[in-house]
């Protein structure tokens, strides 16, 4: 367990550490208040002083947010694709070091004792678990922890459900609908008695697998906290169906279908969420075609929902996903696409714009060759 000191009324005091994305402690911190500006502030956090504030709540945000505003000041992302995306992810890991030297300090009950602060002890109990002591966490983390908490109680609304999913802290949110869409559309194989649904999340497609007649349903993850999650929505919707088991990719035994959604993106996360979006060395999905074969029944398909954005991008060419299914022993027999309907798709101020308005996600039907 890593600790963190500081000198207030020329007392020194020490907390714990913690930081979900494995950030290090800072060697130095100090207290910062009201008075301190935006610019003192990045200076501070670029030489890699640590910042525990101690002014008004709401006025560490608007610090945070013009904080943001100068880190942000950079040149465009044009020129080759895979170059703009490595700049583009480069210029996310710096802000995301300068912003998170900005420190709030959670009592023994996780409570802030902050002016005007919010009540953070039951949403830092939802992501943490149980307090351990006084814990000194960024700010940034800490809103993370607050938006995920609405999340969880408020839902994402699945149309395909006609139920809402109730996403955990560190579970990535079934906010993009078209690769739920297309789980609910592809037409199964002819006989469906067992299923399985690897890096199942929330269990969201646990559900739509479960509500479209499938019998007997294994949804696996590698995340802990992602097992909970979909244990907690799928009790919730009463899909008896469905046997949550993990931490592992395949579960024992063999399936009619098996579905994966792996993270699109080949690259290395920078904290648990982002676990939901980037695989690093494609490892997930390697892993799921390679061990397709041997979890197959005869005449059982395997579906992969992947998005083609990382072939815009110069991540992965269409013929390195090609020949990994073909030398997996696996065919196409089918491939559905759709559109993505996210903001990011239409909005042409957004970073990767170039990529993401051609991008489509597609559902692969896979059978042994």
């Amino acid at each position: 367990m890593s600790t963190v000191s500081w000198t207030e009324d020329d007392i020194c005091s020490t907390a714990r550490w913690h930081s979900e994305n494995g950030a290090l402690p800072s060697d130095a911190i100090v207290l910062v208040d009201d008075s301190t500006t935006a610019d003192v502030a990045c200076r501070m956090a670029r030489a890699g002083t640590g910042m525990l504030w101690r002014g008004d709540f709401h006025n560490a945000r608007q610090l945070l947010r013009a904080m943001g505003r100068r880190v942000d000041r950079k040149a465009p992302l044009g020129g080759d694709p895979a170059e703009a995306f490595r700049r583009y992810r480069a210029s996310r890991r710096r802000r995301a070091e300068v912003l998170g030297k900005l420190l709030v300090l959670l009592e023994d009950d996780y409570s802030l004792t902050l002016r005007r602060a919010p009540d953070v002890r039951r949403a830092c109990t939802e992501a943490y678990g149980a307090p351990a002591g006084r814990t000194v966490v960024a700010l940034t983390e800490l809103l993370g922890v607050l938006g995920a908490a609405q999340w969880r109680e408020k839902g994402v609304y699945v149309p395909a459900l006609g139920e809402r999913i109730h996403p955990h802290y560190g579970v990535f949110s079934p906010v993009r609908g078209e690769y739920v869409d297309l789980v609910a559309s592809a037409p199964p194989p002819a006989r469906v008695e067992t299923a399985f649904d690897l890096g199942t999340g929330t269990g969201v497609l646990a559900a739509i697998l479960a509500r479209r007649g499938c019998g007997r349903i294994i949804a696996t993850d590698n995340s802990l906290r992602a097992l909970t999650c979909a244990r907690a929505n799928l009790d919730r919707l009463g899909l008896s169906s469905v046997a949550v088991r993990g931490p592992a990719l395949f579960p024992d035994g063999k399936a009619d279908l098996v579905v994966c959604n792996p993270p699109w993106l080949p690259g290395t996360p920078t904290s648990a969420l982002e676990g939901g979006v980037y695989d690093e060395n494609s490892s997930m999905l390697h892993a799921f075609l390679s061990g397709l074969r041997a979890h197959l029944r005869p005449g059982g398909e395997g579906w992969l929902i992947l998005s083609d954005l990382p072939e815009h991008l110069g991540l992965r060419t269409r013929n390195e996903l090609l020949h990994r299914i073909t030398t997996a022993g696996l065919g196409i027999t089918a491939q559905l696409t759709t559109r993505p309907t996210h903001h990011r798709a239409h909005n042409p101020t957004s970073p990767l714009h170039h990529a993401r308005a051609r991008e489509t996600t597609s559902l692969y039907r896979l059978t042994p060759r």
